[in-house]
């Protein structure tokens, strides 16, 4: 069974961390409540949440595709398309991912205390874990605390709740939109975790998003597998997919706004486009606390054969650990870059490409441009956001990633994870 050891001093806040974090409002159809459960090594420290929704509401959700994914996402998985949800429960401190009949047993357990606590089917109770992997706890740990979290369920809990989930992060992630839907007002809010082990194959570590729109869960589906695309499928820190990455999204159906049976109907675009925005917003936030970093690291890459060879390519760069380095170390180093176009497997050729740190030109067709000046690049490389542009001139593909530099902090946290 997993033991409950003294927690170290926390790392210091990240220095990308927002200056005015998001602070969520009540969603028609959601309560939450958080407590301590002592998963976590800090004593007293929120580790369980639980969101609880109107019954009718709507779900849909993003999976890791890791071929050794935790007990919790098997059950997840196993019930997403029956497409409705009353609670989301989730702990950190405890992945509960390769732990066998163990894991699943403590899943079961949990499901089912939190599905009589709620007077819900087993198959509308999502469940999601992160922390250390391989080591089972009692499969009552989490389902005993159920009867104490439903006492402690509010409109307000959401500032609770995104703390509750968090592990390395330095900080809580949170974001919120408030758009329409025809006529009608909507509000979108939700949660996320993540700050290590994040190259996405479906979404982050952890991400809850709620809203009080009122979607099919087909429909809920196809806007959250295109959003996440192009936020938390377009992000890395480490080139590590975690075995738990989890996204789901509910839809609670509070919102009076006209009957929408298409994804492709006319009176989403807002919705589509906020959901996309708030999805952005909190991967990014996940970029931004990467463990030990220090800028954020936006890759551009344009001008290849296909959308699908770019993103290779964006990824290749964002996952180098000598370009991480030389943005860590402010070194100039644009050869770097070079060197990860061509590793990454997809058509390049070496004589058209192009590359720019900051929107200063460096190389053109393969060549340094005429009079190319460092300064300029080197003041860019000091700064927290740093943008670099990567043109191959074969096609019109492109696409966009985002990742942190790589700094020794990165090392210090991994390397005592779990002592």
């Amino acid at each position: 069974m997993a033991s409950v050891a003294p927690g170290r001093e926390a790392p210091p806040v990240s220095p990308l961390a927002p200056t005015s974090p998001a602070d969520l409002p009540p969603l028609a159809g959601v309560r939450l409540a958080s407590m301590a459960a002592g998963l976590k090594k800090k004593q007293g420290a929120l580790d369980l949440m639980l969101m609880e929704f109107a019954a009718g509401t709507t779900v849909a959700g993003v999976l890791t595709k890791s071929k050794c994914p935790s007990a919790p996402v098997d059950w997840c998985r196993k019930n997403l398309d029956k497409g409705k949800a009353r609670a989301f429960i989730v702990n950190a401190g405890n992945a509960n991912a390769f732990t066998g009949m163990a894991g699943d047993r403590t899943v079961e357990h949990t499901v089912s205390a939190t599905a009589k606590a709620l007077g819900a089917k087993a198959s509308e109770i999502f469940v999601a874990s992160t922390g250390v992997i391989g080591q089972p706890v009692s499969q009552d740990w989490i389902g005993k605390h159920v009867p104490d979290l439903v006492k402690k369920l509010t409109r307000d809990g959401w500032n609770a709740a995104s703390e509750a989930i968090r592990t390395t992060d330095t900080f809580a992630k949170r974001a919120t939109r408030t758009t329409r839907i025809g006529f009608e007002t909507v509000t979108i809010n939700g949660i996320a975790k993540g700050s290590g082990m994040i190259a996405p194959d479906m979404a982050t570590m952890l991400a809850f998003v709620a809203t009080d729109a009122k979607l099919p869960a087909d429909v809920l589906q196809t806007l959250l597998k295109s959003g996440a695309d192009k936020s938390f499928n377009s992000i890395t820190v480490d080139s590590d997919t975690s075995t738990s990455d989890t996204l789901l999204l509910a839809a609670t159906g509070q919102a009076t706004h006209a009957k929408i049976s298409s994804a492709s109907d006319a009176n989403l675009k807002s919705f589509r486009a906020a959901l996309d925005d708030l999805l952005l917003d909190l991967a990014l936030q996940v970029v931004r606390d990467g463990e030990g970093a220090q800028k954020q690291i936006q890759i551009n890459v344009t001008g290849a054969s296909s959308p699908k060879s770019a993103k290779i390519i964006a990824r290749a760069i964002a996952n180098s650990p000598l370009v991480k380095t030389a943005i860590a170390g402010e070194d100039a180093n644009w050869g770097r870059v070079v060197m990860a176009v061509g590793k990454a497997g997809e058509p390049a050729d070496r004589d058209k490409l192009s590359i720019a740190f900051g929107g200063t030109q460096i190389t053109k067709n393969g060549q340094i441009v005429d009079g190319y000046n460092e300064k300029p690049v080197v003041e860019h490389i000091k700064g927290q956001e740093i943008v670099i542009d990567v043109d191959l001139a074969l096609g019109k593909g492109a696409a966009t990633v985002w990742t942190c530099d790589l700094t020794h902090g990165y090392i210090d946290i991994n390397g005592s994870y779990r002592s």
